[in-house]
C-alpha cells in the first residue's frame, strides 16, 4: 500500500503510516496485524461462521476447535441416515476447512484441555459455536426407568456418536411413544418403522441396523401438548411419514374438529402442513392408497392435546411398561395457543419412551456468561454481553430452534457483527496474537494431540471403504480410540 494512500471515513481523513491507519489528529484506528479468530465447535454454526468471515475479509485467519476427532457436528450425528441430501453441505464445509486461512483442530476439549480465557489471550476474537449437547428433562416420575431415552441419545446411537455407542435400546416391544412433534421426533419414528432394505443403503451404524432388523416395534405414537395447527414439524417430514412403505397412519378424527373452518386463514406453510394431516385423518383415501394401507404391518399416529405425566413401570419396577398422559385443552388460538391441563388422564401401554422435547446448551467454561434458564449465552447479534472479543453463533446463541438454513443465517449475522467490530475499531487489534501457535504449545505440554483436517480425511477414507463392501455410503468408526488410531496411522 502506498505510504500516503488516503481514505475517507465519514468526514475524517485517514492516512496509512507505519502499518496502521492514522487520522489528522494522530489517532491510530487499528493495527495492520492479521485478525486471528478462533471458532469453538465444528458443526454447521462453526463452519458457516468461519466461511462468512473468510469470504468477508481477505486478512482474517480462522482456527476451528472441535472436541471430537471428526468434524461437522449434527450434520454427521444429527441428520437422519435416510436424508443424505441434507449432508451434502459437508462439501461446502470441506472447502472452508481446506482454505489457506482456515485450520481445523479436532480432539481438543475446550473448557478442559484449554480454557476460553487462554483462547482469548491467543486470539483477537473467540466465537463459541459448540451447539447444544445437553438434554431437556421431562421432570416426571419414572423418566429414569430403563426403556426411556432422550431423542438426542437415541439419534446419537443410530448415527454413531461415540458417547451413545453403549445405549443399546431395547426394541422388544410392540408400541413406542415419542414425546414431541418436531422434525427430530418424526425422524425417529421413521427410522423405527422404515423397512431395513431402505436403511441398509444409508450410513446408519451397523449395530443400529442389526437392532432395527430384530425390532418388534410395530406402532409409534408421536405425542404433542397442543393441536394440529401448532405441530412443530415441517411438511417434508410429515409427507415422508404418510408415504412410508409398509405403514399406515392412525390419526384421531376428533382432534381435527374445527380445523377445516380455520384452514383458509392459516399462513401458507402452516396451511399446507395442516391440510396434509387433515386429509390423512379425515378424508377417505383413494383406492390404491386404501389398498396400500390395508397391507401395512406397521402404523404411526400423531396424538394431540397430551402431556407426559408419568412413566409407569412393569411389575418389578425395573423398566417402562406404559406412559400416563394428561389430557390438555387449548386456550387461545394459532401459534400463541397454550396447553392447559385438565383432570383427565389416559395410560398408553408401551415398552419404549423417547423424549424429544428439545436439546439444550451447556456451560463449558465458568468464565463465559451463561443464562441457565434459557440455556444460551446472553448476546446481542452474536456479541456476548459484557465480554469484549467474545461471540457466539448457532444454538448456543438462539436456543435449539430451526433447521440448518436457520443456523446458517444466524451464523452469518454473528460473522457480520465481528467484521463490523473490526472495521469500527471496537475489537482490540492493538497487538499481534499468536493464535494456534500458542495453543498448540499448551496442548503439547498437557499431552493433547490435535487431529488436523488431513487426519480427518484418513478417517473419512477408511469409513467410505468400510461401507463399500456392504453397499453403504460409509460405515462409521464408533469410538474415539478407533478414530485416533486411523487418524495417526
Amino acid at each position: 500500500m502506498p505510504a500516503f494512500k488516503k481514505l475517507f471515513s465519514g468526514v475524517t481523513l485517514w492516512t496509512w503510516r507505519r502499518s496502521r491507519w492514522i487520522n489528522r489528529r494522530g489517532d491510530a484506528a487499528f493495527s495492520s496485524c492479521r485478525p486471528k479468530v478462533c471458532v469453538v465447535g465444528s458443526g454447521p454454526a462453526g463452519f458457516y461462521t468461519a466461511q462468512h468471515l473468510i469470504k468477508g475479509r481477505q486478512d482474517v485467519e480462522v482456527d476451528i476447535y472441535e472436541q471430537l476427532p471428526v468434524p461437522f457436528g449434527l450434520v454427521r450425528f444429527g441428520v437422519a441416515p435416510d436424508h443424505p441430501e441434507v449432508k451434502n453441505v459437508i462439501n461446502t464445509f470441506t472447502q472452508t476447512a481446506k482454505h489457506a486461512r482456515c485450520n481445523f483442530y479436532g480432539n481438543v476439549n475446550v473448557g478442559k484441555d484449554v480454557s476460553v480465557q487462554e483462547l482469548q489471550q491467543a486470539y483477537h476474537a473467540v466465537i463459541l459455536s459448540y451447539g447444544a449437547e445437553g438434554n431437556r428433562r421431562m421432570g416426571i416420575p419414572g423418566e429414569d426407568l430403563a426403556g426411556v431415552y432422550s431423542a438426542k441419545d437415541f439419534v446419537g446411537w443410530y448415527n454413531g456418536l461415540p458417547s451413545c455407542r453403549e445405549l443399546s435400546p431395547d426394541l422388544n416391544c410392540d408400541t413406542a411413544v415419542i414425546l414431541g412433534q418436531g422434525n427430530v421426533a418424526l425422524d425417529i419414528a421413521r427410522i423405527l418403522l422404515s423397512p431395513t432394505d431402505i436403511l441398509k443403503k444409508t450410513d446408519i451404524t451397523h449395530p443400529a441396523l442389526e437392532a432395527l432388523t430384530e425390532s418388534k416395534v410395530r406402532r409409534v405414537l408421536i405425542v404433542g401438548r397442543r393441536g394440529p395447527m401448532q405441530v412443530a414439524c415441517t411438511i417434508k417430514e410429515l409427507r415422508e411419514m404418510v408415504k412410508l412403505p409398509g405403514t399406515r397412519p392412525e390419526l384421531v378424527q376428533a382432534d381435527f374438529e374445527g380445523v377445516a373452518q380455520a384452514l383458509p386463514d392459516l399462513p401458507r406453510p402452516r396451511k399446507r402442513l395442516t391440510e396434509l394431516m387433515f386429509k390423512a385423518a379425515v378424508e377417505p383415501p383413494a383406492k390404491d392408497e386404501q389398498e396400500r394401507r390395508s397391507k401395512a404391518s406397521r402404523s404411526w399416529g400423531l396424538r394431540f392435546f397430551r402431556s407426559p405425566a408419568m412413566v409407569l413401570p412393569n411389575p418389578d419396577g425395573t423398566k417402562a411398561a406404559a406412559i400416563r398422559l394428561a389430557v390438555n385443552k387449548l386456550e387461545g388460538s394459532g401459534e400463541a395457543a397454550r396447553a392447559v391441563l385438565t383432570d383427565e388422564v389416559e395410560d398408553v401401554t408401551c415398552g419404549l419412551v423417547i423424549s424429544s422435547i428439545g436439546y439444550k446448551s451447556l456451560l463449558i467454561d465458568s468464565s463465559v456468561p451463561f443464562d441457565s434458564g434459557k440455556a444460551i449465552v446472553p448476546n446481542q447479534m452474536g456479541r456476548v454481553q459484557q465480554a469484549p472479543g467474545l461471540y457466539c453463533s448457532g444454538w448456543l446463541k438462539t436456543g435449539p430452534t430451526g433447521v440448518i438454513a436457520t443456523t446458517m443465517n444466524n451464523s452469518f449475522d454473528t460473522a457480520r457483527s465481528l467484521m463490523e467490530d473490526l472495521d469500527s475499531g471496537n475489537l482490540d487489534m492493538s497487538a499481534a496474537k499468536s493464535g494456534a501457535q500458542h495453543i498448540r504449545t499448551l496442548l503439547e505440554e498437557r499431552g493433547v494431540k490435535p487431529v488436523t483436517f488431513s487426519d480427518w480425511e484418513k478417517i473419512d477414507s477408511v469409513e467410505v471403504k468400510r461401507g463399500e463392501s456392504t453397499g453403504k455410503p460409509r460405515e462409521k468408526l464408533l469410538t474415539v480410540e478407533n478414530m485416533l488410531q486411523v487418524a495417526w496411522a
